[in-house]
């Protein structure tokens, strides 16, 4: 089967909403086996929504729409669904009393358009929305099939993973099950290469590498009749890249390094505390994700000033004086200073320059120093990355991050 994805809104054309819907509907299709050589987008216009369905059903089986489903009169994809499949727009009696239900609980006045959420194309399968006032709908007509789901992501992805996915699950005869390697520590041409002979082996699971904003990811990705079975067929290859990536792999399902830091830390009873400059709060928040961190997590501070790392974190002013705030030294005591002061096991600090202006030849921008304390043992790395401001201060969070993680594995 192919499926094709068309995104429905004019403001997505003007860049005001980012298309993430796309980007989750194009990630779940791969899981299901389904094959997708074209993405749409286009605005709230009657004919130009017609040939976007003509065209798409011109080399795809399946249509998948988001947006479009409020009750302004601008709102016309279910309409114009219907139109193309020539069917009657019928009240559902269930998909109205939902729709006023859901004004009632929350005590909001429901105007008079809502009702046109209820209409539904005739025959097409109702996708409920416990979320939003808009109902779903599938239609199946001639061999070819149309989804038809909301814009809201916290609309669109529950009915997806509620309805739709096992939709499709009924209509396979075999399961496509991924698996993701995530990487840190080694690039993507660099882990390519160290999985070379694999991929090119690859037939059934295949491997495919993708560069993430910080980081690697392998995905490797098998085709069985049940899930138990590609499982099976993932395992052998999933040991051996483990075994040719060592500690560089950190996750092998979709977690962030702060999900596995924060496990850890959890796991082994220790405390930590951050003192952060260039970063300013980043890893502390960061961390703060990963629901139960209040275990581990004492405090976090923001030394931005000399004078904060020299009251808060006790940096000696000699050391600031000789080696200046971006400097192993001052990273060192940092990292000392609030693991003491915080009463932490562990403590993770950055001193850098994040740019755009401030470097010098001798200490450009880009030049971070991230230290780690784990229980009297300080560990100092100089970085350099590159990119504008965010990027730096990212790198150096993940960075953090991943050099407490290799230190905790080996304890």
């Amino acid at each position: 089967m192919k499926a094709e994805i068309i995104a429905i809104g004019t403001e997505i054309l003007l860049g005001d909403i980012v298309n993430s819907n796309a980007q989750y509907l194009a990630q779940e299709l791969a899981t299901l086996g389904i094959d997708m050589y074209y993405q749409q987008v286009v605005g709230d216009n009657e004919n130009r929504i017609l040939h976007a369905f003509s065209e798409a059903y011109s080399r795809s089986d399946i249509i998948i729409t988001t947006g479009g489903l409020g009750p302004t009169d601008d709102d016309l994809t279910k309409e114009v669904a219907a139109k193309y499949f020539n069917k009657e727009l019928i009240p559902d009696e269930e998909s109205i009393e939902k729709i006023k239900s859901y004004f009632k609980f929350r005590q909001r006045k429901m105007t008079e358009n809502n009702l046109k959420q209820g209409l539904i194309p005739k025959g097409a399968i109702i996708i409920n929305n416990n979320n939003g006032t808009a109902p779903g709908v599938i239609i199946e007509e001639n061999n070819k099939i149309m989804i038809v789901l909301p814009g809201p992501p916290k609309e669109m992805k529950p009915m997806f993973e509620e309805t739709v996915r096992p939709y499709f699950q009924k209509k396979a005869d075999s399961v496509l099950v991924s698996k993701m390697i995530k990487i840190l520590g080694s690039g993507e041409s660099a882990v390519a290469e160290d999985v070379k002979d694999l991929m090119d082996a690859q037939t059934n699971p295949t491997i495919a590498p993708y560069a993430k904003e910080v980081g690697v990811m392998l995905r490797v990705t098998a085709k069985a009749e049940t899930q138990e079975e590609a499982l099976k067929l993932i395992e052998p290859i999933e040991d051996e890249i483990k075994e040719r990536l060592g500690d560089n792999v950190y996750a092998t399902e979709d977690i962030g390094i702060e999900d596995v830091v924060a496990k850890l830390l959890i796991e082994k009873k220790l405390t930590i505390s951050t003192a952060e400059s260039c970063t300013g709060g980043m890893i502390a928040s960061t961390l703060i994700n990963y629901p139960g961190i209040s275990e581990v997590f004492l405090e976090g501070a923001v030394t931005y000033s000399n004078e904060a790392k020299h009251k808060r974190l006790g940096v000696k002013n000699e050391i600031l004086d000789k080696y200046g705030a971006v400097s192993e030294e001052t990273a060192r005591e940092m990292a000392i200073g609030i693991a003491n002061t915080a009463g932490t096991d562990v403590s993770i600090v950055t001193t850098g320059i994040a740019g755009p202006e401030g470097g010098t030849d001798e200490k450009p921008v880009g030049l971070v120093y991230v230290g780690v304390y784990v229980q009297g043992q300080v560990t100092v790395q100089k970085c350099i990355f590159n990119g504008n401001r965010s990027r730096i201060r990212l790198q150096a969070t993940i960075t953090g991050l991943d050099m407490l993680r290799r230190i905790l594995i080996k304890k």
